[in-house]
């Protein structure tokens, strides 16, 4: 089974590629104290679908490049259609 993410694009300046960063929360080890954190994935997006702001599901995939490991799936909620 391949791992899916969800996650906000903040960059679509690459063509048919996306800079995704998936947000979590964790405790601290030694202080205890909640952290945010985030991770960042390179996704493959061939039909350059997905625009910045974005929240999109990735699923992972072989490597593609480089730094891309991911593949787009869906765009789950846009900025674009929210604003039509």
């Amino acid at each position: 089974m391949k791992n899916r993410l969800t996650g906000v694009v903040k960059s679509d300046k690459m063509d048919k590629s996306l800079r995704v960063e998936i947000e979590r929360l964790y405790r601290h080890p030694k202080y205890g104290k909640i952290v945010r954190g985030k991770t960042v994935c390179y996704a493959h997006d061939e039909g350059n679908v997905a625009k910045e702001g974005d929240v999109v599901e990735i699923i992972e995939s072989r490597p593609k490049s480089k730094k891309k490991r991911w593949e787009l799936v869906k765009v789950v909620a846009g900025q674009s259609s929210a604003a039509e």
